[in-house]
């Protein structure tokens, strides 16, 4: 079974070790060694990647005692081979694992929930509670893990016998015999825990909430700490930073001013609304003493192409709005006396389009085409 190093000193990047066995699989080789520093993904953590012998390892799992190695290149069997671990990949994976286990012991702690599902994930480290916590709660919680943080607590790993276990209270997922490995952060938490952590709190750095969702009956959150929290905070500082260039505004005043020019835009868009309708009440008056009625208005909004059919087909059998868009018409059919189905389909058969609706509205596209042809069409469905 291979010697896992990193189970012994997680700040571990280089070492030595034999190869045991070396097997190709797709795209790729996988390969045994007699002992190695390189964590394989498992408990929610995923695995360190690096070299080896001069190969790239790609991915890490652990079978049946057996660390797998994944590789882009063989390496013989019997060989010795240098190893290195990514640096920045493996403190990022102990400031997310360890900082995880400060907040979901801090909520273990505070409220009794149990963290029933972990992982860190590309975007965010996520933790499903079996229990709701409201929002004042989880930044409650955030706090005190920051404090855990700033204290540099040391972050203390055992391997307890079964006597010692029996009078420990720790958190676990399921229950567990044999060899269990133990992660205390004296005051904040007592996990089994395979995965790597940093040596004292402190290195965590921080920790940030950027999610908290209703989850089956509790909450999932998530966090990121260390070095991801801070390209985090960075990114959304950019963007405030172009927002309140944009918007002429101070950074802390960028949503205020965000609601300013939202209610401005509402206004302006009421405006227009008004406006297009009064230029189609226009155009439909031309339409007077026609039984089918054709408006092809561009000032009209799309939503607003509903309201103006119903109002063109007064006083006539049929009355079709034609709003332009990129690639042919948008469209509204109505009418109050007859089905207006049937030349919905005869139009878009004709011109490429799709629609329907209730017998007396029908809204679609249509392919691009005259406005004249478009009236031929209805005239004759």
């Amino acid at each position: 079974m291979t010697i896992r190093l990193y189970d012994q000193d997680a700040r571990l990047l280089d070492f030595t070790a034999t190869v045991r066995a070396c097997r190709q699989t797709d795209g790729g080789y996988r390969v045994a060694l007699d002992r190695t520093a390189f964590f394989p993904e498992g408990g929610g953590q995923g695995a360190d990647h690096g070299t080896l012998g001069g190969v790239r390892v790609l991915d890490v799992h652990d079978a049946d005692g057996e660390v797998w190695h994944w590789t882009d290149g063989p390496l013989e069997a019997g060989m010795q081979v240098q190893g290195h671990v990514d640096g920045a990949r493996r403190l990022s994976m102990m400031q997310q694992h360890s900082g995880e286990h400060i907040f979901s012991g801090l909520v273990h702690k505070l409220y009794g929930y149990d963290n029933v599902g972990f992982h860190i994930g590309s975007e965010a480290v996520t933790m499903d509670f079996n229990g709701p916590l409201s929002q004042e709660d989880v930044q409650r919680v955030e706090t005190l893990a920051n404090e855990a943080v700033w204290a540099n607590l040391p972050v203390q790993i055992t391997h307890p016998s079964p006597q010692e276990r029996e009078h420990m209270a720790y958190r676990s997922k399921k229950a567990l015999t044999g060899d269990v490995r133990i992660v205390q952060i004296p005051g904040v938490d007592t996990c089994a825990c395979c995965g790597t952590h940093v040596g004292q709190t402190g290195s965590v750095g921080q920790i940030k909430v950027i999610g908290m969702q209703k989850y089956k009956s509790g909450v999932r959150i998530s966090i990121l700490c260390g070095v991801r929290a801070l390209a985090q905070e960075n990114a959304v500082q950019r963007q405030v930073h172009r927002a309140a260039v944009v918007l002429s505004a101070r950074q802390e005043e960028v949503a205020d001013a965000v609601d300013r020019l939202l209610a401005e835009r509402d206004a302006l868009r009421a405006r227009c609304d008004a406006l297009g309708m009064q230029v189609f009440s226009l155009m439909a008056g031309q339409e007077e003493g026609h039984s089918i009625r054709v408006v092809a208005c561009a000032a009209l909004p799309a939503s607003q192409a509903r309201k103006a059919a119903g109002q063109l087909c007064i006083g006539a059998r049929m009355g079709l709005v034609l709003v332009p868009r990129e690639e042919g018409w948008s469209f509204a059919c109505s009418s109050q006396t007859e089905d207006v189905r049937p030349a919905t389909r005869a139009l878009c058969e004709a011109f490429g389009g799709r629609g329907g609706g209730p017998q007396d509205m029908t809204q679609g596209v249509l392919g691009k085409a005259d406005v004249e042809a478009i009236r031929a069409a209805l005239e004759k469905a």
